[in-house]
């Protein structure tokens, strides 16, 4: 049985009983029979469906964000962000998704030859649950629209949102099976991806998750695409506008409570602005109130559970008594729900979990460096290589770091990183490899097919 509790009150909103081994059997092999159908469909089909999902998750919007706010606790101005983003993939991907697929003719001796993009059959998503609704339909709305049909193994405490994406799709007027949800628990994960009807697997989760689900992926030669843990670094360059680098690495860390793999995490300072930085950087992350998330003064959820409370919690614990110093925050606050305050750590080092960790809440981590060079150098020095982001008021230099010298897959200047239907998403090194969105991403779970006439 799952359990959805809200993270805010430690109180069970709902219980889910799990799908037998037999009962995913079942739909799995629903899934794959679909796929022959669903294959032949048209792009105009597909898009016609596509959008009537888009228009669902609109009117919905505000019933949507609530029940993420009760489950993992997400705050309801950044629910309705959440299913409008959602709503965006859904109509760029109806848009463009036959375009992407385009046979690619190359002149060759013979009289055509050409590459064609053919599905591959049923992919498996396994998802996380700090933004449930988009990890999702990023990945399902270039999937279907491709011609694929998929499986969701969605985290264990939002059961809630994974059988309402479910349903959406059987509102908007997808045929049956083109999409489902298995209610199961991580343990079953490796039977489904060895089952012979599944082509693919889509993985957002932590890095020990992707190292397990691409050896099993391995083992079965079946692609897979993994988006994984990130300790991002913000470069602030002596001559940034500190007030706003401020702002934007505030909102940086703070969005979604702190719980994003892209979310600002190693703040990296050169010394001839590290102090003053500092000082707009704590005002800025001061201003957060944290509270019940369906509360409109809220701009700051709990946790999404309280043993990812105590982890984190840990990890500051450790920092502190190898040599941090807390700037804010720092202790857990006397009140019922997984609520954590914004905390700021200075004086982080190499060995400190603070440095060398990904911190999966509202704590940053400041780094002083002598310059430019050694910021830069700090910031590739870590296993991670999901986001980056610079400040300066040189844009030239600053695109040039962004492309040439740091180590990561998305890179901002004067921003913090986020994801965009429009752009290539994903890391290197233990971030993960694939990429999602943009056309790239719908290339993933294809068949690249060279075809030859002579």
């Amino acid at each position: 049985m799952l359990k959805s509790v809200n993270p805010a009150t430690g109180r069970i909103v709902e219980t889910f009983e799990t799908h037998s081994d037999k009962g995913v059997e079942k739909i799995v092999n629903a899934t794959d029979k679909s796929w022959q159908q669903w294959r032949t469909t048209s792009f105009t089909q597909r898009s016609t469906l596509m959008h009537h999902i888009s228009t669902l998750l609109r009117s919905r919007k505000e019933e949507l964000a609530r029940l993420m706010a009760l489950e993992m606790g997400k705050v309801l101005k950044e629910g309705v962000s959440e299913i409008e983003k959602c709503a965006w993939v859904c109509e760029y991907y109806a848009q463009y998704a036959e375009s992407f697929l385009e046979n690619e003719f190359i002149e060759t001796e013979a009289r055509r030859s050409f590459v064609s993009y053919q599905p591959l059959g049923t992919i498996l998503a396994v998802m996380p649950w700090n933004f449930p609704f988009w990890q999702v339909f990023r990945f399902l709305a270039p999937t279907l629209m491709a011609g694929n049909t998929a499986v969701l193994k969605h985290a264990s405490n939002v059961p809630g949102c994974a059988m309402a994406i479910e349903e959406l799709f059987r509102e908007a007027g997808f045929p049956e099976n083109v999409f489902r949800t298995l209610l199961i628990g991580s343990k079953q994960v490796e039977n489904v991806l060895r089952h012979t009807a599944i082509k693919g697997v889509s993985l957002t989760g932590s890095t020990p998750a992707g190292r397990s689900v691409a050896a099993i992926a391995g083992s079965e030669l079946k692609k897979c695409v993994l988006e994984l843990g990130g300790s991002d670094p913000y470069l602030i360059l002596k001559d940034a506008d500190l007030g706003k680098a401020a702002k934007i690495c505030a909102s940086g860390r703070l969005l979604n409570a702190g719980q994003s793999c892209i979310g600002a995490k190693r703040f990296i300072v050169v010394k001839e602005v590290y102090t003053e930085f500092l000082e707009y950087f704590a005002q800025e992350m001061n201003q957060a109130v944290f509270g019940d998330p369906c509360d409109s003064e809220t701009t700051m959820g709990p946790l999404a559970r309280k043993d990812l409370r105590k982890e984190l919690h840990q990890q500051v614990v450790n920092s502190v008594k190898m040599g941090a110093g807390i700037v804010l925050g720092g202790e857990i606050p006397n009140r019922k729900g997984a609520f954590y305050p914004p905390t700021i750590l200075e004086n982080v080092k190499p060995g400190m979990p603070a440095c060398d960790e990904e911190l999966f809440g509202p704590v940053a981590s400041v780094i002083r460096v002598k310059d430019e060079a050694e910021a830069i150098k700090v910031a590739n020095d870590t296993e991670f290589g999901l986001g980056a982001a610079i400040f300066t008021r040189d844009l030239k230099k600053g695109e040039h770091i962004a492309e040439i010298q740091l180590d990561a897959g998305c890179c901002f200047v004067n921003d913090f990183v986020k994801s965009d239907p429009r752009l290539p998403f994903g890391g290197i090194k233990t971030s993960g490899f694939g990429r999602e969105l943009s056309t790239h991403g719908i290339k993933e779970f294809m068949n690249v097919k060279t075809v030859v006439v002579k």
